[in-house]
Formats: structure tokens, sequence, C-alpha cells
């Protein structure tokens, strides 16, 4: 029987053998002459799939930022850090006063290897993760920037001790926040800095021993009586058994009095970026598709989420279209599998989504949709690590998605950061959390350019 070491330095050496060799996996042809711009939109082109016995996997080394380095923003608008120094910030949320939340999280401890593709597939993607990670996270962070000079005057630890929180919503004086495996809820008083009081658990989530898909998204209705809370799937595409999805790939609608939930829709492989769009008042979430059916399969998306609705995963992908993997099949829930309102690209990883509805920004972007896209791992060409612009006119999406930040990945391919999850402060600022450079960026309309006398 073969020692975990050896299993490990056998892994270690697939690894290798896989990233040297991916590039041959598909004809070159078929990687380098798809255009990803042709999966952004409401019709996506959609090749074959493909299938292979280790998917490819590129993956952009972190290197941080430094020497003052930032993103690259176009013209009439200008970004700065909000704060940097933080341990994977990876959602914001800001309150009525005007405080910014930092959520600060890192993985559960799971333990999600099945296959001996799972233990390759994990050991090269920890290759990528952030520096520094010895220091405190799984907690959130309060910065209140009064004056809006985008220089916090203060800076507190404003909850911690919490098991890889996510999302954050707040109604009345009652703070709920998502862990992985709960939603907590706290007292919280406009002004607090600071909340040491122990939170109770409305609700349990689903979560280990595998706990594939940790993040938990979280928003609630406009009259504050629900919660929606974003679960995605425990595996790709059901290698851990269909009983490991229970209540997962799901939006689950929380009653906020009882805690009592039901499924709201489902066959969504990994929800985030709950929001409701507010011409419509409809809830959109972005979605994270499936992987090793190719680097152009499957795109991922931004959708309304209608109530009772499927969307198809696993058995299909973009309303009917049959992933052969799954056995058996369920043509009965394919027949009703709902298209997605728009597509974002294939393996762009959303996790962030925030409409805009301030009058800070230019003209141009007041009603659309900023989502944070935070990058690929498994296509030989990049796609994601940027946030992008979606305009919407009538609640509903109106043209192709435009590149508004980006410069995460320098000109070597390597990762200064990644965005995750997005948010518009008071002053109608653009606030983007990146957990891979640790910082909290704040994007605003550029200062007039002033000319001197002559």
């Amino acid at each position: 029987m073969r020692t975990k070491t050896a299993f490990l330095r056998a892994g270690r050496i697939a690894a290798w053998t896989l990233m040297c060799g991916a590039v041959l996996v598909l004809p070159a042809s078929s990687q380098e002459n798809f255009d990803p711009a042709s999966q952004i939109g409401p019709n996506p082109v959609l090749p074959e799939p493909q299938q292979y016995l280790f998917p490819p996997m590129h993956l952009a080394k972190v290197v941080g930022w430094h020497g003052g380095e930032k993103p690259t923003v176009p013209a009439g608008l200008a970004v700065a850090p909000l704060a940097t120094g933080l341990q994977h910030p990876r959602s914001l949320y800001v309150l009525p006063n005007g405080d910014v939340l930092a959520v600060e999280s890192k993985a559960p401890n799971f333990n999600s290897i099945k296959r001996p593709k799972d233990l390759v597939m994990g050991w090269v993607e920890s290759w990528v993760t952030s520096g520094g990670d010895t220091g405190p996270s799984n907690r959130i962070t309060l910065l209140r920037d009064a004056d809006g000079d985008g220089r916090p005057e203060i800076r507190s630890v404003f909850l911690d001790h919490l098991n890889s929180p996510f999302g954050v919503a707040l109604v009345g004086n009652d703070l709920y926040v998502a862990d992985t495996d709960a939603i907590l809820r706290f007292p919280y008083k406009t002004g607090d800095t600071k909340i040491t009081v122990p939170g109770t658990r409305l609700t349990e989530l689903p979560g280990g021993p595998i706990d594939h898909h940790w993040t938990k998204s979280l928003v609630a209705s406009r009259d504050g009586s629900k919660l929606y809370v974003g679960v995605g799937s425990n595996s790709n595409i059901t290698e851990n058994g269909i009983e490991a999805e229970k209540n997962r790939a799901a939006i689950l609608e929380v009653d906020r009095a009882s805690g009592r939930f039901r499924i709201f829709a489902d066959g969504l492989r990994n929800p985030n970026g709950l929001s409701f769009e507010p011409q419509s008042g409809a809830l959109w979430a972005v979605v994270n598709e499936r992987d090793e059916l190719g680097p152009n399969l499957v795109p991922d998306y931004m959708t309304s989420v209608k109530d009772g609705g499927f969307y198809g995963w696993p058995y299909s992908y973009y309303g009917q279209h049959i992933d052969p993997r799954v056995m058996p099949q369920r043509p009965d829930l394919v027949e009703k599998a709902i298209v997605p309102d728009y597509a974002l690209s294939s393996h762009v990883a959303p996790l962030g989504l925030a409409f805009y509805t301030g009058d800070a920004l230019p003209q141009k972007y007041r009603g659309g949709a900023f989502v944070g896209e935070h990058g690929s791992w498994d296509r030989q060409r990049f796609n994601g690590y940027k946030v992008v612009f979606v305009p919407f006119s009538g609640g509903h999406p109106n043209g192709k998605a435009e590149d508004v930040v980006t410069g995460f990945l320098n000109d070597r391919g390597e990762a200064r950061g990644r965005p995750v999850g997005v948010a518009v402060d008071n002053s109608g600022a653009l606030l983007i959390a990146d957990d891979v450079g640790n910082t909290v960026w704040r994007v605003t309309a550029a200062a007039p350019q002033t000319s001197s006398a002559q």
C-alpha cells in the first residue's frame, strides 16, 4: 500500500507533467483561435465539449503589488487603495452611515479529495494562494472614511473568530453574517466600531465535511422579512455523490423570523454576488459554471433568478446542453432548465456583483452592473482577473460588457491581485476587494484637468 508521502510525491509529479503538457491536451487551433469575447452576452458561442484525464491548468503566480503599483482604469476614472495589509478580503458591505465592512476570509479546512485528480488540482492551486497566510483572518474589518477623502480615519476589527465568513446583510439593528456553515445574527447600533457579543445562529447552512464551494453570499429582501443565501455545489459535477449536494447549487430563501428556509432556485453551480436589480426589483446573481469540458466551456454568467427556477446544473448547461458526464440523466429537469440572461465568458470566475445607483461616476455607468471576475485557472490563455461593467436598460442587460478595472495581471501573466467582491460606497465610489493583493481598491471619477495660465 502506498504511503501518503508517496501519494503526494506522485501527485506533484503528475501536476508538473500536467502543467508542462497542458497545451498538448487540445489542438492549438482550438485554444488559440477561439475568441473569448464571443461568449459575452445573451447568446454565447458554445463549442463542442472535451473531456480529460487531467484538465489543463494554468495558474498565475502571485507577486503582489509593489512600489506604488495599482490597477488600471479608463480615462475619466481614478483608482487608489482604501486599505492595504488585509488578509484575504473577499467581500464588502457598506453600512448606512458609510462605514465599510471588509470581510477577510480563508477557506475552511475541508477534505474534497476523492480522486487522484483532486489531489493534483488542489496541490497545484495551492501554489497561487496569497502570501502572508499566517496573519489573522476570518474576521471583518471596519473602515470609516468620514470625510470621503479615501483615507479611513478609523480601522478596527469589527467582528472576529468567524468561520470562513463571506456574506453580510443589515436589517434594522440586526446584522447577519453568512459563515460557511451558518447564518449568524449580531446586535448592531449605528456607529459601532466593534461587536464583542457572541452571535446567535439563525439557521444552519450546508458546510463540511467536504464544503467544496464554501462562500455564502447573502442579501436581505427589500422588506427585510427574508434573507437570500447562495450555496455552491459540493463538487464540479457530482463526483462526490448526489447526496453531498443536498440544499446545494442553490439559492435558499430564509425566513428571518424563524430561520426556516426553502430552496428558492437551484441548478446554479456556484451562485454569488446576490443583489436586487434596482429598477425591476428582481434578484440577480453571478454564477461560476462547471469545469473540465474544455478551455471554452462552460461560460460563467449573470442572471436574474426566478422563484422555483432550475438552471441546469449538473445535468445540462446553458439551457438544454447536456453534460455527458452525469449519470443517470434527468431529462425531466433538463427540459425545464432556464437559459441564463447574460454570459460573461468561460472560467472568468465571477464572485462579485454590484448595481450602480450612485451619481459620482460618469453617466455611462449609471443603472448598470459591475462584476468582479476572480480569474481562470484551467485555460491556457488567462480569462477574467478584472472588473467589468455590463450596461442595463429596463432592468435587463443592454450591450457588451466592457473592462473597467484591469492590471491585476502584469505583462508576464503574474497576479498582482485578484478581484472578488464589489460594492458602491455612500459617495458613489466603486469598491473592490482584492483577496490576493490584500487590498480594498476605491474607484472614483478622475479630478478634472486644470491648465495653468500662460
